[in-house]
C-alpha cells in the first residue's frame, strides 16, 4: 500500500492554511498584513488586492484552524472527485473573492478563514449524486440547516462573519445548480 495525494487542491489548501497559521507565530503580522482582508481595498496596492482572495488561507486560532480543516478535509475531496481540481480551485477563489469583496462593502470589519469554503463545500456536496432536473431534498435541508443556523446566529454579537458562512453557502448552491453538473470521476 501507499499514501496517495488523493485530492491535490484541496489537500494543498489545507496545507497552506496549516504553514501560514503556524507561519504566523514566527512572523506575528503575516496574517493581518497577508492573509485578511481590512474593512476596505486599495487597488493601487498589489497586497490589498491579494488579500481579497488569500484572507480564506489565513485563521485566528488553533481552533478556527482545525474547525474549518476538519470539514474542508472531510468535504473537499468529495467535491473535488466530483467537480475536478481545476474547478474546485476555481469554486475556492470565486468564492474567496465574493466574500472579500462583499465583506468590505458591506462591514467596516476585517475577515479572515476558511468558513466560507467550508459552508461552500457543504452545500456542495448536497449536489453528489443529483439527477437531470431534479433538486435534492439533501440540499435542501443542509441550506435550511446551515444557513438559517447562521442567520440566526448572526443576531448575536460575536467575532464570527456568519455573512461570509451565507455567502459561501450561496455561492456552493449557485456552484451545484448551474456549475459542472453530473460530472463523475474527473481529475483534471
Amino acid at each position: 500500500m501507499s499514501i496517495k495525494y488523493n485530492s491535490p487542491v484541496i489537500l494543498t489548501f489545507a496545507l497552506l492554511c496549516s504553514a501560514i497559521f503556524f507561519g504566523n507565530t514566527v512572523s506575528k503580522d503575516l496574517t493581518t498584513q497577508y492573509f485578511a482582508v481590512g474593512n476596505s481595498v486599495n487597488l493601487a496596492d498589489p497586497v490589498s488586492i491579494f488579500n481579497l482572495f488569500s484572507h480564506v488561507l489565513g485563521h485566528g486560532s488553533m481552533e478556527h484552524l482545525l474547525g474549518n480543516m476538519t470539514f474542508i478535509l472531510l468535504l473537499g475531496p468529495i467535491v473535488e472527485e466530483k467537480y475536478g481540481s481545476k474547478f474546485t480551485l476555481i469554486m475556492i477563489i470565486i468564492t474567496a473573492l465574493i466574500t472579500g469583496l462583499l465583506n468590505i462593502t458591506f462591514f467596516n470589519t476585517g475577515l479572515l478563514g476558511a468558513s466560507g469554503i467550508v459552508f461552500m463545500l457543504i452545500l456542495l456536496v448536497s449536489f453528489t449524486n443529483v439527477k437531470g432536473g431534479q433538486i435534492p431534498l439533501t440540499f435542501i435541508l443542509v441550506a435550511l440547516l446551515f444557513i438559517g443556523k447562521e442567520v440566526v446566529q448572526s443576531l448575536n454579537s460575536d467575532n464570527v462573519s456568519q455573512f461570509a458562512h451565507i455567502i459561501g453557502g450561496i455561492c456552493g448552491s449557485f456552484f451545484g445548480f448551474f456549475g459542472k453538473k453530473n460530472i463523475s470521476n474527473q481529475t483534471t
